[in-house]
């Protein structure tokens, strides 16, 4: 065994007890609990724009990327457009003609400035809807249509409905080995009434429309080694990978 497989190994074995430490995993939760409050993941930018998600996420985002180099990255939500810029630095390493395609009911015309005048724009697109709506659909479908391995990730409405309904329109373009990521699956770890000036809440979230379509989907498993590695993550069961064609 090389020193890098062993360095690999011990990372894995580490990991998953680290996982099974209730004290590590009650302290992750109460962090991303009280930190809430002061919107820690509004903190950080890639390459010049808010990105809005929490640094330890955006690490394994790159390390699945780089472990699928997927053709095209379809991301639901756009906001400021940091997710954008940074799947897009990522694929643009990675060379070849890949695209990351965001959509969002709303994209705000500042945004969308800042967005198309990033030096990452050549690699991205955009289309304004509502990701559930089946003509905005429609158009994600004839963009993929010549792609061959290709990722999504659902940060939109993070409603029960919502995300079910992305779960089901968008996980027949996820290629196999490819993986299907759903945010905000954290918001279901936290107390009744968190966001009260949101219409998702516990019991109605992100997790527990995962839950309900991998009842009746058995092409994605949940990745539990990426969540056992991050500790802190805000996708807790919502690395999802697909296993079948």
């Amino acid at each position: 065994m090389s020193a890098y497989e062993e360095f690999m190994q011990s990372r894995k074995s580490l990991s998953k007890k680290m996982a099974e430490d209730e004290n590590v995993t009650r302290l992750a939760c109460s962090f991303i609990r009280e930190t809430l409050k002061y919107r820690y993941s509004y903190n950080f930018s890639w390459l010049g724009r808010p990105i809005i998600q929490l640094p330890q996420d955006m690490v394994a985002m790159q390390e699945i990327i780089w472990e699928v180099k997927p053709d095209l990255i379809i991301e639901t939500g756009i906001a400021h457009g940091g997710g954008l810029v940074f799947y897009a630095s990522i694929l643009e390493l990675l060379g070849g003609n890949r695209k990351a395609l965001g959509i969002d009911i709303d994209i705000r015309e500042h945004n969308r400035t800042m967005i198309t005048r990033h030096p990452m724009a050549g690699r991205i697109d955009m289309i304004q809807g509502s990701s559930v709506d089946e003509r905005v659909v429609e158009q994600v479908y004839e963009y993929a249509k010549t792609k061959h391995a290709v990722m999504a990730i659902l940060d939109s409405n993070h409603t029960h409905t919502h995300v079910l309904a992305e779960l089901k329109m968008y996980s027949p373009l996820v290629t196999k080995g490819s993986y299907l990521v759903v945010f905000d699956t954290s918001i279901e770890d936290m107390p009744p009434g968190s966001f009260p000036d949101r219409p998702w809440d516990k019991g109605n979230n992100p997790k527990t429309a995962v839950r309900e379509f991998l009842k009746t989907n058995d092409r994605f498993e949940i990745d539990k080694s990426i969540q056992d590695r991050l500790i802190i993550t805000a996708a807790r069961d919502g690395y999802l990978k697909c296993v079948k064609d």
